[in-house]
């Protein structure tokens, strides 16, 4: 089987498009790069198709070398036979590979090793044909020093019989059949720990049983971290009678004494052997599903959340509110730089919340602020109805924004390079305030791990996390390009063909010589070659560049066309650009080239009518209910404004302005049956809920969107 053969095994792709996608992918292409600018070629397959041919196509390298590596240590041991060699060759499913070397793998001494160093062997082959009717005598002709007595002689054969057992592939096989159709999981509280404070969160699961492959992504993790904080035990399972009588009428084909010895082996078989490694293969089945469930909610709400829609370049004022330790106020400019900062004590137990109006008041004039950001933590709505009793000599748009995140960024390396001699508060303050102006750019900066949007972050196979996260953030920053002027060192990183190295390297250029005056210069940056540019160019834009294609999402290779078809028309490229009247004439047909077909123009189109647009919507204020200032507020069956604030697979999470931010089950976002959350709601997204029960004690709240 080929590479191609194997993916489009998964994947409903013609095997052209395959074939070109691995080969741009060899090419060291990233995937914004292919999925944008090589439609004609890929057959105008999108980041996930591409993304996915490029996982599978690691999937089946990662086969093929433990299939060598299987057949390399199989040939080492003087066991590999033509048969094997073929079936193994032949198959491409790491079960069953590993099923195929499981009675060649390197392991401990076991029971049946033990027996065949005692010369028993033989005596199970004979049982095992199920021929004989007399296995005591049988069982006395192997009788030694090792072996007094003939009940020893047929346990050590019994031993032998459980592993072949174990070995066999098709009760393998079938097993896993069972397992995946019926297995149960079960959770039972450590009675130890059962009135400890903390196991309180897992009471749910104290005594709990359901089928595994129903098991919701969320509950298995639940139920898996409370195992591992030792609160409950997991156990998968399916009837064991029902596993044993397949095993029986799979094995033994004879009534005799022989099939009874054979029988005696499969219970030994089923639980020292099986049952422990296909429960364990099932419950980590079941938990890599989860973990891909978990991570892709992870992902799409990080998606979001980098994709809110930015204020833009504007003077604000941010306050990351607090009460005893102060309000800490910072002033940035258009580029999100630091102007000014203090801290104020507008509330308890200070209360100097005169002197802070006349401050605030003072900096929005002096700094010639145009809106104000308020971290939504401690304190932020007693803040915001602080802001809004302010009489400003302007109309200025108020902000309550995430601070999620907000610490990790002001403790960490990145903080303390840009802002050396601030402390963490100030740190935090700037980051709520440009997280205003431009969330994507500085949510970059922070562990995606910290922004708290996901569910079980920390349970689930943080390398895979890792990976996705990290791509999620590419396609981010890629589909809206940046300001090659203005990013961070952490921006740039994401940009694609850039990385971390290349974009300390286009900082530091930058800071050197001054601003880059078009894309070229980028060939300039010290090793920034010709792939780098050619990946990177049309994803970092030049505002008032010497060429107006510089800002748009055209890419350089791409110049010359637009160029010839300005001259077609007898006007300029800057005349084309913006100009629908003028694109329209244009017959796409007439600018194909080899590297850029039909798809790569009608792009070029679409790009020079709208150059630049930023595809994110515009920032909207949004008003909280204002009698609503804590938990305490709260009544079965108000109707409030809040604002999705995380997604999970059971529902969404809504902030009505208050500390505990309040659950939509599922079953209560809409009308009917709903099978993903994302399908009703989105981050960020500004809802109308019912509240539906309140638990002061436990601080929940339970909301519904049915009103």
């Amino acid at each position: 089987m080929t590479t191609v053969e194997f993916i489009q095994k998964q994947l409903n792709i013609s095997e052209k498009s395959i074939n070109n996608t691995l080969q741009l992918l060899a090419e060291d292409c990233t995937i914004p790069f292919i999925s944008r600018y090589r439609k004609d070629k890929t057959g105008n397959l999108d980041e996930t198709q591409i993304e996915q041919i490029s996982k599978i196509s690691k999937q089946f390298e990662e086969i093929v070398k433990r299939k060598e590596s299987i057949l390399k240590s199989i040939e080492e041991q003087n066991a590999l036979t033509p048969e094997l060699q073929q079936r193994i060759e032949e198959s491409f499913d790491i079960q069953e590979l590993e099923d195929l070397y499981l009675p060649f793998k390197k392991r401990r001494k076991t029971k049946a090793d033990t027996a065949k160093e005692k010369g028993l062997e033989p005596l199970a082959k004979i049982i095992m044909s199920q021929k004989n009717n007399e296995v005591h005598f049988l069982a006395s002709k192997y009788l030694n020093n090792d072996v007094p007595s003939e009940e020893e002689a047929l346990q050590g054969a019994r031993d032998i019989m459980a592993e072949w057992i174990n070995e066999n592939m098709y009760v393998r096989k079938n097993l896993r059949r069972l397992y995946q159709r019926k297995a149960g999981i079960t959770s039972k509280v450590v009675k130890a720990k059962k009135d400890e404070e903390d196991a309180q969160k897992f009471s749910q699961y104290f005594e709990w049983e359901e089928n595994l492959s129903r098991t919701p992504s969320h509950r298995l993790l639940a139920m898996l971290r409370a195992e591992a904080e030792g609160f409950v035990k997991v156990n998968v399972g399916i009837d064991k009678e029902e596993a044993i009588d397949f095993i029986e009428k799979a094995i033994i084909k004879s009534d005799n004494e022989s099939s009874d010895q054979i029988a005696l082996a499969i219970k030994d078989s089923y639980k020292r052997l099986l049952e422990p490694a296909i429960s364990n293969e099932a419950l980590q089945e079941a938990k890599e599903k989860a973990d891909k469930k978990a991570i892709e909610i992870f992902s799409e709400n990080l998606s979001q959340l980098l994709l809110a829609p930015p204020l833009g370049e504007k003077r604000i004022l941010a306050i990351d509110p607090g009460y005893r330790s102060g309000c800490k106020v910072v002033c940035l400019d258009e580029k999100g730089d630091l102007l000014h900062n203090e801290t104020l004590y507008p509330h308890a137990p200070q209360n100097e919340s005169g002197m802070a109006m006349k401050k605030i008041r003072s900096m929005v004039n002096a700094y010639n602020i145009e809106a104000i950001s308020i971290g939504n933590g401690t304190a932020s709505r007693e803040t915001e109805f602080f802001i809004k009793k302010i009489a400003f000599d302007k109309p200025l748009q108020v902000f309550v924004v995430s601070e999620a995140g907000a610490s990790v960024y002001s403790a960490s390396k990145i903080a303390r390079d840009e802002f050396p001699t601030y402390d963490v508060t100030v740190r935090g303050a700037v980051s709520i305030g440009r997280r205003l102006s431009d969330p994507l750019a500085e949510l970059v900066k922070i562990d995606p791990k910290s922004i708290g949007v996901g569910q079980y972050q920390h349970d689930v196979d943080q390398t895979q996390l890792k990976n996705e996260l990290d791509s999620t953030v590419m396609k981010c920053v890629n589909s809206v390009g940046i300001n090659l002027n203005t990013a961070s060192k952490s921006l740039l990183s994401y940009v694609s063909g850039i990385g971390e190295k290349m974009a300390e390297n286009i900082v530091n250029y930058r800071a050197e010589n001054g601003a880059f005056e078009d894309r070229k210069q980028l060939k300039k940056v010290p090793r920034l070659g010709e792939k780098a540019f050619q990946q990177a160019a049309a994803f970092v834009k030049i505002a008032n560049s010497k060429n107006p294609l510089d800002n748009s999402a055209v890419h350089p290779e791409a110049y010359g066309i637009v160029e010839k078809m300005a001259k077609d028309l007898g006007i300029k490229t800057n005349e084309l650009i913006a100009n629908k009247d003028k694109i329209a004439l244009v017959q796409p047909e007439s600018y194909i080239t080899e590297e850029i077909g039909i798809l790569g123009i009608k792009d070029i189109l679409k790009e020079l009518e709208k150059p630049g647009l930023d595809p994110r919507k515009a920032a909207k204020v949004f008003e909280f209910d204002p009698n609503v200032k804590s938990i305490k507020d709260l009544k079965a069956g108000m109707i409030l404004p809040g604002i999705v604030n995380n997604i999970t697979a059971f529902g969404c999470f809504v902030d009505l302005g208050i500390k505990e931010s309040g659950l939509v089950h599922i079953s209560q976002l809409k009308d009917g049956f709903v099978s993903d959350v994302n399908e009703v709601v989105k981050l960020h997204q500004h809802v109308r809920v019912k509240v539906t029960e309140v638990d002061e004690a436990r601080k929940r709240v339970q909301l519904s969107m049915i009103l």
